[in-house]
């Protein structure tokens, strides 16, 4: 099981801070959010940001776009240093077009889907995917509650896909047994790691908990 730490939950003011402070906590990547305010209500970060992260850390980049149109937006993504870029199956025309995009330029593609999406919508796509993120709070803030009616998603997708399911959204140690049970393989986390002084000690209690589950 990967915890990836979401930056959305992270001081931006120290943010090369808080990464070594998760880096050494010992998570296995991180969670990147990106929003348009077209596609959710809320604005993040650009390139620019992930560019200036990849150069403080050589955890893995998982970039998730929820953006209008991410085809638009892959090269730069890329180029800026996402070794994983999610987009959303409700954002884009030619899904597929844009996830061969993804990994034409080298990237490990993603796609998920908003809480009131179908899972079935991405079925489709699935032999084109090394990661589905299934939404556990509705997309665009962070420090929301769990929905854990999104499980049933995970629980439907896991016996058709090989790849990593990772969920996102008010995910922490005391949901995660029941986040891994239905099917996860990456449980991204913001508030919960980054909203708590000692991060080695979260991660530490996620750990615990895969283990027992293992």
């Amino acid at each position: 099981i990967l915890i990836a730490p979401s930056l959305l939950s992270a001081d931006f003011s120290r943010l090369a801070e808080e990464i070594h402070d998760v880096e050494r906590a010992g998570c296995d990547l991180l969670h990147v959010d990106v929003m348009d305010g077209h596609f959710v209500p809320n604005l993040t970060i650009g390139p620019c940001v992930v560019s200036a992260v990849r150069k403080v850390t050589r955890l893995p980049l998982d970039v998730h776009l929820m953006i209008d149109n991410p085809v638009k937006y892959i090269a730069e993504f890329r180029k800026a240093g996402a070794d994983w870029i999610t987009i959303h199956v409700e954002a884009e025309k030619d899904v597929r077009k844009t996830l061969d995009e993804i990994r034409r330029l080298g990237a490990k593609a993603g796609i998920s889907v908003r809480p009131k999406t179908p899972i079935q919508e991405i079925f489709p796509y699935l032999d084109a995917l090394d990661l589905v993120l299934v939404m556990s709070v509705e997309p665009g803030f962070g420090g929301q509650s769990f929905m854990p009616d999104m499980m049933e998603k995970a629980k439907t997708l896991r016996p058709r896909f090989s790849g990593l399911i990772s969920v996102d959204g008010g995910i922490d140690p005391k949901n995660a047994a029941q986040v891994i049970g239905a099917g996860a393989d990456v449980l991204v986390a913001g508030s919960a790691v980054f909203g708590k002084k000692d991060r080695a000690q979260v991660i530490a209690e996620f750990r615990e908990v895969t283990k027992k589950i293992s």
